[in-house]
């Protein structure tokens, strides 16, 4: 009889009932998608374009609402492109193994080996024994780190380095999760954050700065015409005219995260106590402790140097593969302490981007949104204003390298058709493309730090918004104040 009520009752009806509840916005995104898609393909627009279009907002309402893990939402743009757009199944598998993706996998390999061998909790303590034990100055201190190295060497590395360093401080606080959301959130998006904010500093902090440059060169650059020696921007030019920028931005975002989200705890005193204890206890460094730092430099170094030729992903790469040969890790550590849902995350986000490329859809968006614009904003700070927000938009939805690819030969022709610096426009749409803060997709940093498991998709756009608010007002001040001093 008990059987029978079970089955036919009311706890079959409750079970759909929750079931339909968890995945309504599943459902929606799915009526949204059917509807757009049968929608007419507007003007100017491919047939194709317009599928992707259509992917990419089914995906964006699951990354925001999270209905099902975000994984599963990474499978799903790998099936419809498959099913929906018609592309071979072989030619969305080589869109998914990109160098950044190898990158991606390869730092969190890196990553676990740090942990393995403990350093992480002595670059910590180190970090601490400069900021103090106050959660703010560690925030501070962490922002900072990893910004200065972010300018110079790229925000990939940086964040994969300063990981285990915030997760050892947020472990020791509390091994509940629960009980330091908040300090976790400050202490994670202080690196996402601090390095976002910092690859606009240099030419090599980003593959958009090197996209950009080599654009004024060959759009405007004539060996003929001396007058044209000014788009040949160098090192030193790019860092007088971005890196204040940067540092403008650093202060302004401890504020927004520690008004963001209130961490649990206002002083990390405990935490820092177990950490001297346990480095203590584990006395002097160790051969391994040596070994594990010149592979890693090493592989820094290869960043450095050879990422141009042998790729970032290759060489992150062979950094995991020594640690492997020497020991110094096993794979079942890598196995069981790498976050594999996120590299098939950040996966399916660049082929969806490169699919948007291809299919003209990134392109359409971009001059759809420069014609709805009024007269009274196509010159001055109001273009300027528009080229940002059009870029920040565009790269939330894939790489800011791509982002700058697609962009930059539409907004520096908008400058010359407006009467506008092609320089001031262009240092606009590279610097704009660093404001992905809304998106766990918007930069391999945000990914990263997402991999740690004490962030929500919904964190991002709660505190990005005002990271975009004010990323944008401080790049139009310099825009407008400070370039023109020095002849932009």
């Amino acid at each position: 009889m008990r059987g029978r009520v079970r089955l036919s009752g009311t706890p079959v009806l409750r079970d759909i009932g929750y079931f339909l509840r968890e995945k309504r916005w599943l459902f929606f995104a799915v009526l949204v998608g059917t509807l757009f898609y049968f929608a007419p393909t507007p003007e100017g627009l491919t047939e194709q374009g317009h599928i992707v279009l259509v992917i990419s907002v089914v995906a964006v309402i699951l990354f925001v609402t999270e209905p099902v893990p975000l994984p599963a939402v990474a499978l799903m743009i790998i099936v419809a492109q498959v099913l929906v757009l018609g592309e071979s199944s072989s030619d969305v598998a080589r869109s998914l193994m990109s160098d950044s993706v190898l990158f991606i996998m390869g730092s969190l390999m890196l990553a676990v080996a740090v942990v393995k061998q403990k350093l992480d909790k002595r670059l910590a303590y180190l970090i601490v024994r400069m900021s103090g034990t106050s959660t703010r100055n560690i925030a501070i201190g962490i922002a900072v780190v990893s910004g200065l190295l972010a300018s110079v060497i790229g925000e990939h590395t940086v964040a994969a380095m300063m990981l285990p360093v915030a997760l050892t401080l947020i472990t020791l606080t509390s091994n509940d999760p629960k009980k330091v959301r908040g300090l976790a959130a400050v202490l994670l998006f202080s690196i996402a954050y601090g390095c976002s904010i910092a690859g606009i500093g240099t030419p090599s902090g980003g593959a958009r700065n090197a996209i950009m440059v080599g654009y004024w060169k060959e759009f405007f650059y004539s060996p003929d015409d001396p007058n044209t020696a000014k788009y040949l921007v160098d090192y030193v030019k790019w860092i007088m005219v971005c890196y204040p920028v940067f540092l403008a931005q650093l202060p302004f975002v401890i504020v927004i995260l520690l008004t963001t989200f209130k961490p649990e705890y206002k002083h990390l005193t405990r935490a820092v106590v177990k950490l001297r204890t346990q480095i203590e206890m584990e006395g002097p460094m160790k051969p391994s402790h040596f070994v594990t730092i010149g592979v890693f430099l090493t592989t820094l170094l290869g960043w450095i140097f050879f990422s141009d030729t042998l790729g970032l992903g290759t060489i992150a790469l062979l950094g995991s593969l020594t640690f492997l040969v020497l020991g110094l890790v096993r794979w079942e550590d890598l196995n069981s302490g790498v976050n594999w849902g996120v590299v098939w995350l950040y996966a399916a986000a660049i082929s969806l981007g490169i699919q948007m490329k291809d299919t003209g859809a990134a392109l359409w968006l971009a001059d759809s949104f420069l014609q709805t614009m009024p007269n009274s904003m196509q010159s001055g700070l109001p273009l300027l204003a528009s080229i940002s927000v059009l870029t920040t938009l565009v790269t939330n939805t894939m790489s800011n390298g791509a982002a700058v690819a697609v962009l930059g030969p539409i907004t520096l022709n908008l400058a010359q058709t407006a009467g506008e610096s092609p320089l001031v426009v262009g240092f606009v749409t590279s610097i704009s493309s660093a404001f992905a803060y809304l998106t766990v997709i918007g930069t391999p940093a945000c990914t990263i730090v997402y991999a740690s498991g004490y962030l929500k998709t919904t964190d991002f756009l709660k505190v990005g918004f005002k990271m975009v608010i004010m990323s944008t007002i401080i790049l139009l001040v310099f825009a407008m104040l400070y370039w023109p001093i020095l002849g932009l």
